[in-house]
């Protein structure tokens, strides 16, 4: 008997789900270690030790913290204390507590109760058991000799944390007044609020409102991301307790309290005044106004567990009971990832002035950090930090400033299907803002479901603008007359920006969800919708589209079948923060070496070899007309690793040169040590008879393209180049513009928007960036990747022209039917050795394989195989092929002639390809 066969819908459920789980799996990460973890060198002293605190109320025995102490060089010092994320131990933020404890900090980092090998049961942050472990372990602190002290029992001490360790950051703060400074990362205000985005955010109040409401019991679940947290904390019995009988095992490390309550949310999908009440003693907002240390608050903008508008909530409230208070947004989150080198440095600087009293004051400003289109060859999105003067409507500050975009379309029905399923998939726990990238066309397909959301668009951009907050819009929502309906209809909002090229993304990858009453009589109900916070650039020529949807598969929705009609009343009014740009880290780390190091080099050659120039004696120079000689070059690595022995090659006026061989031949740390990024351990490098290296002065007559090519997507082509050659500091005339534009046949596409440009128009442009001011020697690394054949015959064509002015190019690649197509000349690397060098017919020829094509091949091939060393003679139709073995192809010729046979044509028989893997092996791969 067969196995029967899914039917179709459930075979795409199944599909979905593992998709979902293979998501879930890669978001984990946010949550275990929501600082990061990297390498670091520092070193620290540490001790580990255990702590016992208080059970708390109903705990009779004391709980059993599991911590680390890391000890600076010196002592005694202020002290952080650093706490973990959710379902992490104190291991997840080892690499933040050696950075600081480098820094000069004694930092005690901890395993939560519940959490690790701590004992006890989790309890959500609470003040009666977190927080006040916590505060024991400043008790702790303030009976080391190590650590500064204020007074009796108060040692100098700050806190920072992500997600969970995040809130209890701002919890401690609020319950225990000895905290001097704190740097709360990526975490909630309201937990309620957080879980249950509830029906006031269909209303929600101004901007610059200091304070919010708690949520009443229409809030809308979010079941997805709240589920996820259950089963991260729901596994095995609390470390070193017995007598577990009591709680269910579905309860795993909680107490009974909270998983009572998250039971009867997953079960109702409704807040209880039980369950809000215990969410709002977890929550901050309970504190916010009795924050007087100073807070630096961390916020991811892709974060669709807790949004920028928790972070806003928490600023808001701290500034207005008069704390000091610096907002930094970064590009990463529960959805986005860790906080980089960058985030770490400003918090460790936060606690250099405010705990140590080093560096200057960071004051109370407002940093946001712009994604780019743009990637780099390892995909990593490009992006760069604006600051503001100040965070936009806290006490003292200037408003928020709107931008209003207008609107179109008619009030549409959308259709809730029963029991809310299928549902569109658009925030998912862990990766929300990347489903778009990671799910490709199941994104595409499932985040608008046919009927079930209302779409209205603007026209295309006239100017760029840089959504910076919580967009807005009127909506209208009415019952559809014979349909089915409830009291209240559950909506999603979402934001779009439409590409002139009809890419559609989801700003942030998240969801505003809503539950608006709708009145009985027919009249429609008028309400401003919040949609979800983000920092998005929003290009000219894109349209954005706001969409309201009626299902999510991250929240739970109403079971009953419903009909709504949605329309929009005006335009969505979408926060500008005016700032400037601190970090021009807008293009690939490829690109950035290009302008970085080579303009950085060329801008400084001139002072550098006249200061060498002073201190050094005068250094033998080569032939000034030889563009490249290259002489015993070799490079070995710590550890003893050899990328490169005893490579030699000339290259002239005129050549095309590829410089080819299989992966780990060296070819890229040739490349490198010829841009002077890599110092050679032997041999020399000369470029028009001069030395290079770094700093030298003739790496200017160099041009490169060493990387994937990086642009500004919302400039032209032309306004790149332009903005390119201005950083070099030379004069606009040398750049050779509409000369470097004629020979990469750019055309009129120059004019156009780089986001518009087709792989192959943007490796032009490259090339074009490359060539500017004409430089006499080319050197181009993989510049045909990802171009299609006729694009390659184009790229061919314009690096033939260029070559045949005089000037010189020398190419790295692994299409070796192209290298023979277009290079007159061929270094062939292997094992960091040169393995041949010559021209591409040489290099072909080998040792003599060689066709005939003649007018009696059978003749011509006994006369040839009769040749001394002669051998593999071939007869294929007119061709007469054979291996010469060092028998002139002339001297076959003629005996053929002397025999009265008559030769047509004579040549290689190889291909580049042949002739490459005789030389490095059959088991190798350029």
């Amino acid at each position: 008997m067969g196995v029967p066969r899914l039917p179709r819908l459930t075979r795409t459920r199944v599909l979905v789900a593992v998709l979902v789980l293979a998501l879930l799996a890669a978001g984990g990460a946010a949550l275990a270690g929501p600082l990061g973890e990297r390498d670091t060198a520092a070193a620290a002293r540490t001790s580990e030790q255990r702590i016992e605190v208080r059970g708390g109320p109903g705990v009779p025995e004391p709980v059993s913290l599991d911590t680390t102490l890391y000890l600076p060089e010196t002592t005694p010092a202020p002290a952080v204390l650093v706490a973990h994320g959710f379902g992490a131990d104190k291991t997840s933020v080892d690499a933040e507590a050696r950075d600081l404890a480098a820094r000069g900090f004694v930092v005690l980092a901890w395993s939560a109760r519940g959490f690790g090998t701590s004992t006890g049961q989790i309890a959500l942050d609470s003040p009666d058991y977190e927080v006040a472990d916590a505060q024991q372990l400043v008790d702790w602190l303030a009976t080391r000799p190590e650590v500064v002290q204020d007074g009796p029992d108060d040692p100098r001490v700050g806190v920072t944390g992500g997600s969970y360790g995040g809130a209890l950051a701002l919890l401690l703060a609020g319950y225990d007044r000895r905290i001097d400074a704190l740097a709360p990362v990526i975490t909630w205000n309201d937990l309620g609020q957080a879980l249950f985005p509830e029906a006031a955010a269909a209303t929600a109040p101004p901007p610059d409102t200091p304070a919010r409401g708690t949520f009443g019991p229409d809030g809308v679940f979010k079941r997805g991301w709240a589920g996820y947290l259950f089963a991260a904390g729901a596994t095995g019995s609390p470390a070193g307790r017995s007598g577990t009988e009591a709680t269910p095992l579905t309860c795993g490390r909680f107490t009974a309290t909270v998983c009572a309550a998250y039971t009867e949310a997953a079960t109702t999908g409704r807040l209880s005044p039980a369950t809000a009440e215990l969410l709002r003693r977890s929550s901050p907002a309970s504190v916010t106004d009795r924050i007087t240390a100073p807070t630096l608050i961390v916020q991811g903008e892709r974060d669709t567990l807790f949004g920028l508008d928790q972070a806003d909530a928490n600023a808001r409230q701290i500034a207005a009971a008069g704390g000091t208070v610096r907002i930094l947004w970064y590009s990463g989150g529960h959805d986005g990832g860790a906080p980089g080198d960058a985030v770490r440095t400003e918090i460790a600087d936060w606690f250099d002035h405010h705990l140590a009293g080093r560096g200057d004051a960071p004051g109370a400003g407002f940093a946001y950090t712009i994604r780019s289109e743009l990637r780099t060859n390892s995909d990593t999105p490009t992006e760069r930090t604006v600051v503001a003067d100040a965070y936009p409507g806290l006490p003292g500050e200037p408003p928020v400033q709107t931008e209003q975009i207008a609107l179109a379309g008619p009030p549409q029905p959308v259709t809730h299907p029963a029991g809310g399923s299928p549902a569109a998939i658009t925030a998912l726990p862990g990766v929300g803002a990347q489903l778009g990238t990671i799910g490709g066309r199941v994104a595409a397909a499932t985040s608008e479901i046919p009927g079930q959301s209302a779409q209205f668009r603007s026209d295309p951009l006239a100017a760029p603008v840089t959504i910076a907050g919580a967009p807005r819009v009127e909506l209208t929502v009415s019952r559809v007359p014979g349909q089915p309906t409830a009291g209240a209809a559950v909506l999603f909002g979402k934001l779009y920006t439409l590409s002139a090229d009809g890419r559609r993304t989801l700003l942030g990858g998240a969801v505003a969800p809503m539950r608006i009453p709708v009145p009985a009589d027919g009249s429609a109900a008028r309400v401003t919708v919040t949609l979800p916070g983000v920092v998005a650039p929003v290009q000219a020529g894109d349209r954005i589209i706001v969409s309201i949807g009626t299902t999510d598969q991250g929240y739970a929705s109403p079971a009953a079948p419903a009909v709504w009609r949605i329309g929009v009343d005006g335009a969505v009014q979408v926060p500008v923060v005016p700032g400037h740009a601190v970090t021009p880290n807008t293009v690939p780390i490829g690109y950035a070496i290009g302008i970085g190091v080579l303009l950085g080099i060329a801008l400084a050659a001139g002072l550098v070899g006249w200061l060498r120039g002073r201190r050094r004696p005068a250094r033998a120079t080569g032939d000034p007309d030889l563009p490249l000689e290259i002489t015993g070059l070799a490079k070995t690595y710590r550890g003893g690793v050899t990328a490169v022995s005893d490579v030699s090659f000339t290259v002239e006026r005129g050549m095309v040169l590829g410089l080819l061989g299989p992966n780990g031949a060296g070819k890229t740390t040739v490349l490198r040590m010829l841009m002077g990024l890599v110092r050679p351990s032997a041999g020399t490098i000369r470029a028009f008879g001069e030395p290079v290296g770094p700093g030298a002065s003739v790496l200017a007559r160099i041009g490169a393209f060493v990387e994937g090519p990086g642009f500004l997507p919302h400039l032209s082509g032309y306004e790149n180049l332009r903005l390119y050659w201005a950083a070099t500091g030379r004069p606009a005339a040398e750049a050779r513009l509409a000369d470097t534009l004629e020979i990469a046949g750019l055309g009129d596409s120059v004019h156009r928007r780089v986001s518009t440009y087709s792989q192959g128009m943007r490796q032009r442009l490259a090339l074009a960036q490359a060539m500017l001011g004409l430089p006499e020697l080319l050197v181009l690394d993989e510049p045909t990747n990802g171009l299609d054949p006729p694009q390659i015959h184009a790229m061919r064509e314009v690096l033939r022209r260029y070559a045949a002015a005089g000037r010189t190019v020398l190419i790295s690649s692994h299409l070796l039917a192209e290298v023979e197509q277009t290079c007159t000349h061929v270094v062939v690397m292997h094992h960091g050795r040169v393995a041949a060098a010559g021209t591409v017919e040489d290099i072909i020829a080998g040792a003599g394989a060689a066709s005939f094509t003649v007018d009696a091949p059978e003749r011509a091939a006994a006369i040839i195989a009769a040749l001394d060393g002669v051998r593999d003679v071939a007869v294929e139709g007119p061709l007469v092929h054979a291996e010469l073995n060092g028998n002139p192809r002339a001297s076959v010729v003629r005996a053929l002639v002397d025999a009265g046979i008559g030769v047509q044509s004579v040549g290689p028989r190889r291909r580049l390809e042949d002739a490459f893997l005789q030389l490095v092996g059959e088991d190798t791969a350029p």
